[in-house]
């Protein structure tokens, strides 16, 4: 089946189910539409500013990914790019009907990101009690997210 034949498959049961839904539902399907177009807006914008960053530097002031104050700020700024592409997705899942408003795992998969990138950015000479409650956040979350998919595959 080729993309274009699926997306008219997805649209025909999304008019489907869109005709049985409650207010509420509709509400929150609408409510999700325009979150990620607000998203998907504020990622184009901020892609451009990554880019004219990057190439600013590139010419401008001759990149060198070894600085650490550079590597550190450049991707800072990828990671917050696909912290929000992650949660673009989570939400057009709600709008396509595939997950429930709220994805515990999406959350704390994005928590996993965002620390990830806290990580990427942190100073060197950052406390070593600062590191210590990051890094057990980080435990916590991943072994969060490790037992939730445990039971989904059990569940599946």
């Amino acid at each position: 089946m080729n993309n274009s034949t699926q997306t008219g498959t997805t649209l025909e049961r999304l008019r489907r189910e869109w005709a049985v839904m409650t207010f509420y539902e509709r509400f929150e399907q609408t409510v999700a539409l325009i979150l990620s177009v607000v998203i998907a807006v504020i990622i184009v914008v901020s892609l451009v500013q990554l880019i004219q960053i990057v190439f600013s530097l590139l010419i401008i002031d001759a990149f060198n990914p070894l600085d650490h104050k550079i590597f550190q700020s450049v991707f800072g700024m990828i990671m917050t790019l696909l912290i929000a592409m992650e949660f673009k997705h989570s939400i057009v899942r709600v709008v396509l009907r595939r997950d429930s408003i709220i994805q515990v795992k999406t959350v704390i998969l994005i928590g996993l990101i965002a620390l990830s990138r806290k990580f990427v950015i942190l100073d060197p000479d950052v406390s070593p009690a600062k590191v210590a409650a990051l890094a057990g956040a980080t435990l916590a979350l991943g072994l969060t997210y490790w037992l939730l998919r445990e039971r989904d595959d059990r569940i599946a």
